[in-house]
């Protein structure tokens, strides 16, 4: 993942921002007893992740094991393709029970069509990912670098009028604007808790700025790439800390994405990180297996 990779990370400021106002009293709301927790990476392809799979495990088998070490990963595939039920059905009866698929929309929608005239193309998608029955998670736009603020009203039109199967989605906005601008940002923040939109957390080494701490849901969902520096680790350890102060205040789901501008490093930084939120949040999420883990 290249997305806001810098060449010196010890050049950055990585301390998480102290949280936004409203997080506190989006966790109020929350009724669960519970800690349901989803941390995964964004691929299960051997290629990329190297010294992930046992010898012997065959391309055909990599899914099925990545669900038995991970209980959810981010579907970057539907991003660059359209599947039909046959695939989504084969995904669903590929992994094992608790498992959970967060497919990303695709970039024809996001990218290409920038939200404008979509319907049909949402239609197909929802029709098809209902066939992840209930192993789908949340599904995920993530709108192109360049998408401005001057497109609001086609944000607000697709959440009013597109969306509208009953399906949770979160949404990634990238450009400084959205979350920078009072004015921009209040009217994008009330019309996604209006619609129960999550605002997505990306934690990434270049764009600091997206790190805008503004919780829409009760649940945060934070993808988190790491910059392959040994800041990684205790930048993981923030994070564990601030969940904890986030537990305490009523958080009771989470979902978390661990990638990597070299992605083979994501499972090991997954497994550290799980091992962690096991200890301070008093979960009891499975650590995967890595080959060149020392634990």
């Amino acid at each position: 993942m290249k997305f806001g990779k810098v060449e010196n990370p010890e050049e950055i400021d990585f301390a998480i921002p102290a949280d936004h106002p409203a997080t506190k009293g989006v966790f109020a709301s929350e009724k669960a007893k519970e800690m349901e927790v989803w941390v995964g990476c964004a691929k299960w392809n051997s290629k990329d992740l190297k010294g992930f799979y046992p010898k012997g495990v065959k391309a055909k088998d990599e899914l099925r094991y990545y669900s038995t070490q991970f209980n959810c990963i981010e579907l970057n595939a539907t991003f660059y393709k359209r599947y039909w039920e046959n695939t989504y059905t084969g995904w669903h009866d590929g992994v094992e029970d608790n498992f959970k698929f967060f497919p990303k929309f695709n970039q024809g929608v996001t990218h290409y069509s920038r939200l404008k005239e979509v319907e049909q193309r949402c239609e197909e998608f929802a029709e098809n990912i209902v066939f992840l029955k209930g192993k789908l998670g949340v599904p995920l736009l993530q709108m192109h670098d360049n998408f401005g603020a001057k497109d609001y009203e086609r944000v607000e039109n697709f959440a009013e009028n597109v969306w509208t199967c009953g399906i949770p989605i979160a949404m990634e906005f990238r450009r400084s604007e959205w979350h920078t601008d009072p004015d921009i940002s209040e009217r994008l923040y009330a019309l996604m808790e209006k619609h129960a939109i999550t605002n997505v957390l990306v934690d990434t080494a270049g764009r600091r700025d997206l790190m805008h701490m503004r919780l829409t849901t009760p649940t945060p969902f934070i993808r988190w790439v790491g910059a392959n520096h040994a800041s990684d680790y205790t930048r993981l350890d923030d994070w564990v800390e601030r969940l904890a102060k986030w537990k305490k205040q009523g958080m009771r789901k989470l979902y978390f994405f661990v990638h990597q501008n070299v992605e083979q490093e994501s499972p090991l930084l997954a497994s550290y990180f799980i091992r962690k939120l096991n200890e301070k949040l008093g979960v009891n999420l499975h650590v995967p297996k890595t080959l060149n883990d020392p634990h």
